[in-house]
C-alpha cells in the first residue's frame, strides 16, 4: 500500500468512526424546533365528539396528527405528536368508554397531495398515550365504527394504497380491541373500503362502502373500478349483500358513496352518490333495500373523491346535513337544501359530527380546520387557533427579523415574521401576500416589500395591491401548469426571476416582460407507464398528449448561466448557457413519472447538484435522493440511514459547511454530515408531518410542512462545527453564532388572553452550545468576558434557582430559569446579554423576561462587541469568541448607545452601593447603641439611601426600556441621583 492510498484509507476509517459516533451519541439533541404558525387551520377529515363530555372533541388532521379540545373549540392541543405518522383520516371514540380512542392513519381520500399512514392507533387514556394495533400496509384508512356496547369490537374501512394495488384492503373487524384484525369484506387488490357504519340500535347490522379508486402517477389522473358500492351485513360482518336497487351502476359511472343513518329511525338512510349519470342525494326508507333520488343538485354531492359526508340529526330523521364545498342542510328529508355553513364562497367541508344528546352541538371539519357550534349553526368557534396549515414550499426574505412565506392549501398565502416584537408571534405578525394557495412564494431579494408567486402575481406589502404579471402566452393556455409552479430568484443575479410550466420563463424587470428560455423539457412519449397503474393501464395512455411540467428549478450559486431543472414525469436537465441549449442528465434509475420534487444546486461548485425524487405516485414509498459532482454525467443514490418507507420531498445543502445536507421526508427531517453518504434523524421535538420544503436562512433551518405550518430550528452552528477531532474531546464548547441584541416590547396595552394562540419567538439572548461526554466531576462554570477581558457574567452549575413568589402566577412571558448543567450530553445555554442582576427585592410586572435572572432587569445591557465565552469543566477551560451586534433596525449611533450604557451602569452601580450601605447600616444597628436622636438620624439616612436606590431603579428602567437616545431630562436625573448618593455615602 503506497502512502497516498494509506492516507486515503486512514481518512475514510476516521470519517466512518466519526459518523458512527455521532449516530450513537446525540451531539445536538439540546436543539429544539419552534413552531411559528400561522394559527390557521388546514385540511381536517377526522372529527368526533364525546356525548358524555359535551365540551370535549377530537379531530384528525391530514398531516397534523390528532388534536383535542376541552372547551368547545376555544383552544386545541395536539395529542399525537410523539407518534411516527401525522397523517390521520379518522378518529373514533368508544360510546361505552370515552377514554378509548382509535385513530386511523392515512387521509382516506383521493387527491394529488395526499399522505399515507401506517395503520390503526389506539388510546385507552383519552389520548395521552397511543399504541399501533396493526393494518400498517393499509396506507389509507377512510373510516371506523365502534360497537356502542363493546369498546373492543371495532370495524375499520381500509382504502389501501392510493397509487397501486395491494391486498390489505376492505373492511376489517377486531373483537379484542385491536390485538388481532380479521378481514371480513374484500373484493380484490384494487377495491378498498372508505366507510363503515353500525346500526345505532342493532350493532350486528353493519354497512360498508367499497370504493375502487386509483390515483394516477400524473396530476389529476384518477380511475374507478366496478366493485364500488354499498354493502350490508346483518350478522356482524360474516355475510354481506350489495345494495343496488335504485342506485346508479358502474356503467353509469358510479364512484364513491357516502352513507348516513338516522339514529332515531335506523331504517331511514341517506346517501351521497357520485356518478356520471343520476348522481345525487339518495334516500332509503327500508334500511337500504331500495333507494330513490331526492335531489340531483351537484352542489350537494359533487367532487366525490373529496366529499361524501352526509349526517342525520339524532332526534329528527328529516333533518339532514351534507358536507361539500358548502355545508348544506335539509329539513324535509333531503328534498330541499339550504346552505348551512360556507356560502357564498365555500370552505370545503369533510366531516360532520352531531351530539346525539343535543343536536345544537355540531362539530365540522373542513379544509380550514375544525369549527364547533353550540347553537345549531348560529355561530361557530374559530379555525384561527389551529396551526395545521398545509404548505407546499417555504422561503424567507432578507428583512430583519426575516419573514417566512408559503402558499397554503385552500387558504391563499402566508407571510409571517420569524420574531414578534411583543415576545411571541401572534395574529399581528402574519398576513396573506396576494399569492394563490398552491406552491411557491418569492420575495424580492432587493426589496422585501415586493412578493411574487403563484401563476404569477406581484404583491406590494405597502399598498396591499396584487398585480397579475403572467405572460400573455400563459393566460392564453399555450403552456401547461399544475398546482405547484416554481417561482424563484437567481441567487447570482438578484434581478432574475424564474417561472416554470412545461417550459422555463425568465424576467429581468419584475414581470413587465418575459422570455422563454427552454423548450418543453418534459417527456415526449409515455411508453413506460408505471406498473402501479395496473388494471387501469390502457394502450392509448402511451399516446396521450404530454402531461408533465417542470416541477423544480435550481439556479446555480456560482454561475448565472447554469440552471438545473426536474420534471414531475421523471426527467432532469441542465443548461450551461442560460437556456440556449439543454442536456438531458436524468439518472437511469429515475423512470417515467418519478416526480423530481426538488433539486438544489451545490453551494460550493458549479458541477454539484442534489435531487429529491418522490415516487409515491408510482406506489413506491421508499426514499430517493440523488447526488452528482460532475454536472449530471453520473449520479449516486444517497439514502443510507433513511427509513425504508418515507418518500423524500426536499434536500438542501448548507451554504457554510460543504457536504452538510438536510432532507425533508413525509414524516420528518434528516441530516447528513458526509454529503449524503449517511443520514440520521433531526426530528428532535417536531411532530411527525410531511416536510415539503426546507430553507437555510443564516444560521437557522426553516421547514415548510404540509399539515403543521412553519417550524424553525434556531442556530444550527453546532451541526456545522462537528468534526472527527471534536467528537474525541471530553467536552465541546462550540463557537457561538453572532448574537443580536434584540429587545421586545412588554407593552402596556391590554395583553392578549393566554388562550390566544401564538407562535414561539427565538431564544432571548446569546445562544451558547456545549457538550459533555460524561458528567462533570464537580462544578461547571461559564464566564462571559468583555473585549477588555473583564468578566461581566458568570454562571455555575451550583447556582440556585430563583424562586418566584407564591402569590404571583407567572404570565406567558416568563421564561423558565436555566441553570448551567453538569450532566453528560448536549446543552444549549442562553446569556441574556446583561451584567449580573442585583440581589434586591423585586415585584411583578417589571419584565420578568430574561433567562437566568430574577424577574426584574436590574442590570444593564452590555455594549455590542466581541466577547469571550469561557467554559470550565473538570478544571479544563475552553474559550470561544462571541460576537454581539445590535438589532439592525436600531439607528441610534454607537456614541449614543455608549451613553445609554454608561448611564445605565451608573444606575446599576449606584443602586448596588446604596443597598449595600443600607444593609451595612442595618447590621450596625443590630449591635450598636444609639441615642434616640442618633437612631432617628440613622433611620433618616437609611430612608434617603433607599429612596435614591429607588430613583436609580426607575431611571435604569427608563434607560433599559429602549435603545433610543437618552433624553436630556433623564441624563440630568441620573447625574443628580449620582451626586445625591455621593453626598449620602460621605455621611
Amino acid at each position: 500500500m503506497n502512502r497516498q492510498t494509506f492516507i486515503l484509507v486512514f481518512l475514510l476509517c476516521s470519517m466512518y468512526g466519526f459518523y458512527s459516533v455521532i449516530g450513537q451519541v446525540n451531539y445536538f439533541n439540546a436543539m429544539k424546533w419552534r413552531m411559528i404558525g400561522p394559527h390557521r387551520g388546514g385540511r381536517t377529515v377526522g372529527a368526533v365528539g364525546v356525548p358524555q363530555q359535551p365540551n370535549v372533541f377530537y379531530v384528525g388532521v391530514n398531516n397534523g396528527g390528532v388534536w383535542k379540545t376541552t372547551d368547545y373549540g376555544r383552544t386545541w392541543k395536539p395529542i399525537f405528536d410523539d407518534q411516527p405518522t401525522g397523517s390521520v383520516g379518522d378518529i373514533a371514540v368508544a360510546p361505552s368508554n370515552p377514554n378509548v380512542l382509535y385513530a386511523a392513519s392515512g387521509e382516506g381520500i383521493q387527491r394529488p397531495d395526499l399522505s399515507i399512514g401506517d395503520g390503526v392507533y389506539k388510546s385507552t387514556d383519552a389520548g395521552k398515550t397511543w399504541t399501533n394495533t396493526g393494518l400498517r400496509d393499509g396506507q389509507q384508512i377512510g373510516g371506523m365504527a365502534i360497537d356502542p356496547t363493546n369498546e373492543d369490537r371495532v370495524f375499520v374501512a381500509v382504502l389501501g394504497h392510493p397509487y397501486g394495488p395491494n391486498e390489505e384492503r376492505g373492511v376489517y373487524r377486531t373483537d379484542n380491541g385491536g390485538k388481532t384484525w380479521e378481514k371480513v369484506l374484500y373484493k380484490n387488490e384494487d377495491t378498498g373500503a372508505v366507510q363503515v357504519m353500525l346500526d345505532p340500535k342493532d350493532p350486528k347490522i353493519v354497512y360498508a362502502v367499497l370504493w375502487a379508486a386509483r390515483q394516477g402517477p400524473w396530476e389529476n389522473g384518477a380511475w374507478q373500478g366496478p366493485e364500488s358500492g354499498l354493502y350490508k351485513s346483518t350478522d356482524g360482518g360474516a355475510i354481506w349483500k350489495k345494495l343496488t336497487t335504485g342506485l346508479p351502476t358502474f356503467a353509469q359511472g358510479l364512484g364513491r358513496i357516502g352513507l348516513g343513518i338516522a339514529p332515531s329511525d335506523p331504517n331511514r338512510l341517506y346517501a351521497t352518490v357520485d356518478a356520471d349519470e343520476n348522481g345525487g342525494i339518495y334516500r332509503s326508507d327500508d334500511a337500504g333495500n331500495s333507494w330513490y333520488l331526492t335531489n340531483p343538485d351537484p352542489r350537494l354531492w359533487g367532487r366525490g373523491s373529496d366529499f361524501a359526508e352526509i349526517k342525520v340529526d339524532p332526534k329528527n330523521a328529516d333533518v339532514v346535513y351534507s358536507a361539500n364545498v358548502v355545508a348544506w342542510k335539509s329539513t324535509d328529508g333531503g328534498k330541499n337544501w339550504n346552505a348551512f355553513r360556507g356560502a357564498p364562497g365555500g370552505d370545503d367541508y369533510h366531516r360532520i359530527w352531531i351530539n346525539p344528546d343535543n343536536s345544537n352541538i355540531i362539530l365540522i371539519a373542513a379544509d380550514q380546520g375544525a369549527i364547533i357550534t353550540v347553537n345549531g349553526g348560529e355561530t361557530f368557534s374559530s379555525w384561527y387557533n389551529q396551526p395545521t396549515a398545509q404548505f407546499y414550499h417555504v422561503i424567507t426574505d432578507n428583512a430583519f427579523p426575516y419573514n417566512v412565506y408559503g402558499g397554503q392549501q385552500e387558504s391563499g398565502s402566508v407571510g409571517i415574521t420569524s420574531r414578534g416584537n411583543d415576545g411571541q408571534i401572534t395574529f399581528r405578525e402574519w398576513h396573506p401576500v396576494g399569492v394563490e394557495e398552491y406552491g411557491y412564494v418569492a420575495p424580492d431579494p432587493l426589496d422585501p416589500n415586493i412578493i411574487y408567486g403563484g401563476k404569477i402575481t406581484k404583491y406590494d406589502k405597502r399598498t396591499g395591491q396584487t398585480q397579475n404579471i403572467a405572460p400573455e402566452s400563459v393566460r392564453s393556455g399555450k403552456y401547461r401548469f399544475v398546482r405547484t409552479v416554481p417561482v424563484l430568484f437567481s441567487p447570482v443575479d438578484k434581478k432574475t426571476l424564474f417561472f416554470a410550466g412545461n417550459v422555463l420563463f425568465k424576467t429581468l424587470n419584475g414581470g413587465s416582460s418575459w422570455q422563454v428560455i427552454s423548450p418543453d423539457l418534459t417527456r415526449e412519449t409515455y411508453d413506460d407507464i408505471p406498473k402501479s397503474v395496473g388494471v387501469y393501464t390502457r394502450e392509448e395512455m402511451k399516446k396521450m398528449p404530454r402531461r408533465g411540467v417542470i416541477y423544480t428549478v435550481a439556479p446555480s450559486y456560482q454561475n448565472i448561466n447554469t440552471i438545473w431543472v426536474g420534471t414531475d414525469d421523471g426527467l432532469m436537465h441542465i443548461t450551461r448557457d442560460g437556456g440556449k441549449t439543454w442536456t438531458n442528465i436524468t439518472p437511469p434509475a429515475v423512470t417515467a413519472w418519478s416526480k423530481v420534487s426538488l433539486m438544489d444546486a451545490g453551494r460550493f461548485d458549479n458541477n454539484t447538484c442534489y435531487a429529491a425524487v418522490n415516487r409515491i405516485r408510482c406506489d413506491d414509498a421508499r426514499p430517493h435522493i440523488y447526488r452528482t459532482h460532475d454536472g449530471g454525467k453520473t449520479w449516486q443514490e444517497i439514502v443510507k440511514g433513511l427509513p425504508k418507507n418515507e418518500p423524500i420531498n426536499a434536500v438542501r445543502e448548507d451554504p457554510i459547511r460543504k457536504g452538510l445536507l438536510f432532507a425533508g421526508s413525509e414524516e420528518a427531517i434528516y441530516v447528513s454530515f458526509d454529503d449524503g453518504d449517511n443520514w440520521q434523524s433531526l426530528r428532535l421535538n417536531m411532530p411527525a408531518t410531511s416536510v415539503r420544503d426546507l430553507v437555510i436562512k443564516d444560521d437557522d433551518l426553516v421547514a415548510g410542512t404540509h399539515g403543521r405550518g412553519f417550524w424553525i430550528l434556531d442556530d444550527i452552528s453546532p451541526l456545522r462545527q462537528l468534526s472527527p477531532s471534536l467528537v474525541k474531546e471530553p467536552g465541546i464548547l462550540y463557537k457561538p453564532q453572532t448574537a443580536y441584541r434584540v429587545r421586545w416590547n412588554l407593552n402596556t396595552d391590554t395583553p392578549l388572553p393566554q388562550e390566544e394562540p401564538s407562535g414561539q419567538n427565538p431564544p432571548d439572548g446569546a445562544i451558547i452550545n456545549y457538550f459533555l461526554k460524561e458528567k462533570a466531576n464537580g462544578e461547571v462554570t461559564l464566564e462571559i468576558m468583555n473585549p477588555a477581558g473583564k468578566v461581566v457574567r458568570k454562571y455555575s452549575s451550583n447556582d440556585k434557582p430563583y424562586q418566584l413568589p407564591e402569590s404571583n402566577t407567572p404570565p406567558y412571558w416568563i421564561r423558565p430559569q436555566q441553570i448551567l448543567s453538569a450532566e453528560a450530553g448536549s446543552h444549549r445555554f442562553l446569556w441574556d446579554m446583561h451584567y449580573a442582576p442585583l440581589d434586591v427585592p423585586v415585584q411583578y410586572p417589571i419584565a420578568a423576561v430574561y433567562q437566568n435572572t430574577a424577574p426584574d432587569p436590574t442590570s444593564p445591557w452590555v455594549m455590542p462587541g466581541t466577547y469571550t465565552a469561557k467554559l470550565t469543566v473538570n478544571g479544563q477551560s475552553q474559550t470561544q469568541p462571541l460576537n454581539l451586534t445590535m438589532d439592525p433596525r436600531v439607528k441610534t449611533t454607537p456614541a449614543q448607545l455608549q451613553q445609554i450604557h454608561d448611564l445605565s451602569l451608573i444606575c446599576y452601580e449606584g443602586r448596588q452601593k446604596a443597598m449595600e450601605a443600607v444593609k451595612k447600616s442595618e447590621e450596625i444597628r443590630k449591635i450598636a447603641r444609639y441615642t434616640e436622636e442618633g437612631l432617628k438620624t440613622v433611620l433618616v439616612q437609611e430612608a434617603a439611601l433607599k429612596k435614591v436606590a429607588g430613583e436609580f431603579a426607575v431611571l435604569h428602567n427608563i434607560l433599559h426600556d429602549t435603545d433610543m437616545p437618552a433624553t436630556a431630562q433623564t441624563i440630568a436625573a441620573v447625574r443628580a441621583a449620582q451626586k445625591k448618593l455621593g453626598e449620602l455615602l460621605k455621611k
